[in-house]
């Protein structure tokens, strides 16, 4: 087995990095992340430097420019670059400041700098001719990442390029060789999925010879978003240029400018700037670049306050000591150390976001594009909820308690500052993206209130779920509320709809009948159970319907295309009835014809045109037609304790966990999506998982671990032993819960934040 080797004493500086440290030995496990996994094929997660739930994520972009060929066809879509990195590219862009980390979709990238030396290229040119523009080739040889910092050799111009932050501020460290052409390219253009028009409008302004200030504006996935910057080097720049990427009409002329000196602001569309520098062999320019929502203003501040001094290795340490703090939240012995690196890498992924979203002093732009005061709360952004709800959320509940109540004090602010107030759906930078479906901030408050997580008015947060739940403008509610079910000639994916606003119906009559609102409970109990309407006993599967109640006809359970689903088919998505699976068994036929159902979804077939279509999984990340790489079947293993054949469960969890996680560039079977399948890892690893998020219960799997120490935000330790683990004894003999045995297959929430000890005794056949 695995044990790490040795320790670190940290003490963490908590006004520069807000985690909740504790000023006890802590085992170093930096060693133990890897940032690179999951940056190759379709993970979407990217490798730079940020500290756990960093507004700056400051990471290398390779490329995020879709490429075509001469009919206009695509040659590379930039669907692969959400993250602005693929692990195989053979060129870096820049290095920008703001990543989302393994979504579906992105925006962001914003504020890419470039070092360079030589001739002054001003765009970034294509990966297919990479000498037109200021882009360099770099070998993985000299790559390197870490938890807070990343470093690679720019080819091309022989810099070292060095990246950490604090919480709000990047600081590079470019080391160059001899030379009186070093520059410093600024790229306000620079985007991840970028497009004609999503700049609307870019200001840049310079202070003094060190200190250049400015905001960058954008519509795109987020309508209007806004980003200020102040950026400071730390040795004065001997000339600077503004050039604007292309013409643009102005007050009813062409205008266009290459200003190379004596003018200190510039304003535009699409502007560049670049900044001179004479450097000796060897020597060291830092930058640092602090952001804000507020002004650039308040992004100074920011800086002034985190990152008042130009010591890169102190910030470096500073990060990685919060690090180990956070993931110190769970030690654990494991049987290889690839699966050590799992572990730790998914605690390191989980812990990316959602981001803090304010200044320093508090202050952050709101929903209404008003500035807000975060009033005895830390505010967030980037929520991706239809994900993150199923396991990220929970997870917090057990290790981020307290910043789990500010992400949902932050969306009780998002829900005030709504024009139909709604609390958040998919949010991000004072913008909502209205992606995905459900309405899924009301799980994470009701998980949060049936776990004892307090710190948020109760009854405010239940008419902010009944008001978003009766939303008469949302994505087909009223149809819903109607017809009880979503038609899908009116709305499509109207199967999935009606699903998961059926399972969200059930979590906001536990909040009412937590209350006292018995009103409330019996409204949405019934509306729970709408996903009956769906129901087609002629195929045995969920089928959408139309507005005149018949069934859509040419349906084909397998297909995730134009059926019905998002993201998923009928075999999957037909299975997402987590608040009532008696119910869901009863309507497949029964226990024996439900564990048949499920034996032959994880061993069929699956044909390659059933996939092929579908962007963010790839085959590795299918076992038969069991789909890990996207979340509606994240529950679905855990489904044979409602048959007579429980064992199941235990093996099928054992199975996917090698399969689907690796400790490698490719080590994930699909999208990461803001560490749901992360946190689905970590869950599974100590042998529970949260099936039902708004209930107190886990259900248990079968643990991968030799042995886990959770360490409580209450000061209480919760252990998760072994006896006889092994790669084959994946069974589970007895499970004991602090020495009485436990005869059921779930444990409760409280029953872990008491403290005490789990201990399951394995074997290599089934207990039957």
């Amino acid at each position: 087995m695995i044990k790490t080797p040795f320790l670190l004493s940290v003490f963490v500086l908590s006004y520069l990095f807000p985690v909740h440290a504790q000023v006890t030995p802590l085992y170093n496990l930096v060693p133990y992340v890897n940032p690179f996994i999951g940056t190759q094929k379709m993970g979407h997660t990217f490798p730079g430097a940020t500290v756990p739930f960093g507004s700056v994520q400051l990471s290398p972009d390779t490329d995020t420019i879709p490429m075509y060929d001469e009919n206009g066809n695509y040659i590379r879509d930039v669907y692969a670059y959400c993250a602005g990195y693929q692990y195989d590219d053979p060129t870096i862009v820049g290095f920008s400041h703001t990543h989302f980390s393994g979504t579906g979709h992105s925006d962001l990238g914003d504020i890419l700098l470039m070092p360079t030396v030589g001739e002054l290229k001003l765009n970034p040119g294509t990966a297919d001719k990479p000498a037109s523009g200021y882009r360099s080739a770099y070998s993985k040889d000299n790559e390197a990442a870490e938890p807070n910092y990343y470093r690679v050799l720019l080819d091309d111009y022989q810099v070292l390029a060095e990246l950490t932050t604090t919480t709000r501020v990047g600081m590079h460290r470019y080391t160059f060789p001899a030379t009186n052409q070093a520059h410093l390219i600024l790229d306000m253009v620079h985007g991840i999925y970028p497009y004609e028009g999503k700049n609307v409008w870019t200001f840049l302004r310079v202070e003094n010879d060190t200190l250049v200030t400015g905001y960058r504006m954008t519509t795109g996935w987020a309508r209007t978003r806004t980003v200020y910057f102040a950026m400071a080097f730390s040795k004065p720049f001997r000339e600077y240029g503004f050039h604007q990427a292309k013409k643009e009409p102005y007050v009813g002329f062409w205008r266009r400018f290459d200003q190379t000196s004596n003018f200190p602001e510039a304003a535009a569309r699409e502007l560049r700037g670049h900044f001179n520098f004479e450097m000796q062999e060897g020597e060291k320019l830092l930058v640092k670049v602090a952001i804000s929502s507020v002004s650039a203003s308040g992004a100074l501040q920011n800086m002034q306050t985190e990152a008042p001094h130009w010591d890169f290795d102190r910030v470096k340490k500073q990060g990685q000591d919060c690090w180990n703090d956070e993931l110190n939240k769970v030690q654990v012995e494991t049987l290889t150390e690839g699966e050590k690196v799992n572990f730790y890498t998914s605690i390191y992924h989980s812990f990316l976001g959602p981001t803090e979203y304010m200044d320093v002093d508090g202050r952050y732009k709101g929903l209404d594009q008003e500035i807000h005061q975060a009033d005895g709360f830390i505010n967030y952004t980037s929520f991706s909820l239809w994900d993150t709800y199923r396991a990220l959320h929970p997870l917090f509940n057990i290790l981020q308690p307290a910043r789990n109540r500010d992400m949902i004090r932050s969306m009780l602010a998002h829900y005030g500052q709504s024009v139909h107030k709604m609390l958040p759906v998919w949010s991000h930078y004072a913008n909502e993206n209205w992606c995905m479906i459900g309405y899924h901030s009301v799980s994470v408050i009701a998980d949060a209130l049936a776990k004892g997580i307090g710190g948020f008015d109760p009854d405010q947060a239940l008419e902010a779920c009944v008001n978003t739940a009766r939303n008469q403008y949302y994505d087909a509610l009223p149809l819903y509320m109607e017809l009880g079910f979503v038609p899908e000639d009116k709305s499509s994916n109207s199967a999935s709809k009606t699903l998961e606003f059926a399972y969200n119906d059930w979590c906001i009559a536990q909040v009412a009948e937590a209350l006292g609102r018995t009103d409330i409970y019996e409204e949405f109990m019934a509306r729970s159970e709408n996903f009956k309407n769906l129901f087609d006993h002629e195929t045995g599967f969920m089928r959408p319907r139309l507005s005149d109640g018949a069934f859509v006809t040419d349906f084909d359970p397998l297909d995730t295309h134009g059926q019905g689903f998002i993201e998923g088919n009928a075999w999957n998505y037909g299975l997402y009835v987590p608040h009532n699976l008696e119910g869901l068994v009863s309507l497949k036929g029964g226990k024996e014809k439900f564990a048949t159902f499920l034996d032959e979804l994880f061993t069929m077939t699956l044909p390659d045109k059933y996939f092929e279509q579908t962007e963010d999984v790839t085959r590795e990340g299918i076992i038969g037609n069991y789909v890990h790489g996207n979340e509606p079947s994240h529950h679905i293993p855990f489904l044979y304790y409602w048959t007579d054949e429980p064992w199941k469960t235990q093996e099928r969890v054992r199975m996917i966990g090698p399969l689907m996680y690796h400790p490698a560039p490719d080590g994930l079977g699909g999208n990461d999506d803001f560490g749901q399948m992360s946190a689905w890892y970590i869950f599974n690893a100590l042998g529970f998982y949260p099936v039902l998020p708004g209930s107190d219960q886990y259900v248990i799997g079968s643990p991968s671990v030799v042995s886990a120490d959770v360490k409580l935000e209450n000061g209480k330790v919760f252990s998760v032993r072994t006896v006889n683990q092994s790669e084959e004894n994946v069974y589970i003999m007895k499970i004991t819960l602090n020495g009485k045995p436990l005869d059921r297959h779930y444990i409760r929430h409280q029953e872990i934040t008491d403290g005490g000890e789990l201990v399951f005794y394995l074997g290599r056949r089934p207990l039957k």
